[in-house]
């Protein structure tokens, strides 16, 4: 009988996936279920902007030909003005996470209803059984979003224009 797996202690998540809030989208035209997900480099890694606009270009392309519904939206720190370009798209959790892993990333995010959660995309760590993920919940989605051209708009950003038809 497998044991069940402990709630993640938040030291397991970045402290600066807890602060993000994000712009953009498509005020409450939201799918019920989404994720949100990034092709820029992993945290502590550095790509060029280049290699950053190719990955992001190639997510595009998948979401593209999954034909799923998908809008630019922007994560941010309020607190350091790091601004990243990402996607929310209606993947299940597993599919996100699945393309998580495929862009090297360390987390994404998944909206339900209005319920933000972080999850970890590695499958890594003490007492973890096969096919966990480590997540944890963060509160309301709409509580962390500005409308594009909002007023939260923070100072330094890596945005990269807006993707056609994105």
């Amino acid at each position: 009988m497998g044991t069940k797996a402990e709630r993640p202690s938040l030291a397991a998540v970045h402290p600066e996936y807890l602060k993000v809030r994000f712009r953009g989208g498509c005020d409450d035209n939201w799918p019920p279920s989404f994720v949100i997900i990034t092709a820029f480099a992993t945290t502590g890694e550095v790509w060029s902007q280049e290699k950053n606009r190719e990955a992001d270009a190639r997510m595009k392309a998948i979401l593209d030909h999954r034909a799923v519904w998908h809008r630019r939206l922007t994560g941010y720190s309020p607190e350091t003005g790091h601004a990243e370009p990402g996607w929310a798209a209606e993947l299940s959790l597993d599919e996100g996470l699945d393309l998580g892993r495929r862009f090297l990333q360390d987390a994404i995010y998944h909206v339900v209803g209005d319920g933000l959660t972080v999850v970890l995309c590695r499958l890594e760590g003490a007492g973890q059984e096969e096919g966990q993920v480590r997540r944890v919940e963060m509160g309301s989605f709409r509580e962390r979003l500005t409308p594009a051209g909002g007023s939260s708009d923070p100072g330094r950003t890596q945005d990269l224009p807006p993707a056609p038809g994105g």
